[in-house]
């Protein structure tokens, strides 16, 4: 399996990683879309959302609970941040391991399609 994500977890890539823990890695994106945009992805390959069964449940909490603790970390979080989750093709998702984006730094406008 070609995973890029996978790939920068396990460090045959290179990636800047801003936090981890055993069960999560947040790296900046390589094609920020705001000035603060940093991906939060499962250590396990897990597709997309259309995944998440009873036995991911607590990972995905963990997800938003990292993120949070980024935004924190890099100054975001009291003026306010998005969080994205794309699922599939038409979802926007590019890359299929499924992952957190973690945007701030400016306003966000409505709607974001």
């Amino acid at each position: 399996m070609n995973c890029v994500f996978c790939e920068i977890i396990a460090r045959q890539r290179p990636g800047d990683i801003v936090y981890e823990d055993e069960h999560v890695v947040a790296f900046r994106d390589v094609n920020p879309q705001a000035p603060v945009h940093i991906l939060i992805v499962p250590r396990e390959h897990i597709v997309g959302p259309s995944d998440v069964d009873g036995a991911h449940e607590q990972i995905a909490g963990h997800l938003v609970a990292v993120a949070a603790q980024v935004a924190r970390q890099e100054g975001i979080a009291a003026d306010g941040y998005r969080l994205v989750v794309n699922q599939g093709s038409n979802g926007g998702q590019s890359v299929f391991h499924m992952h957190v984006h973690l945007l701030g730094g400016r306003r966000m406008r409505w709607p974001p399609g």
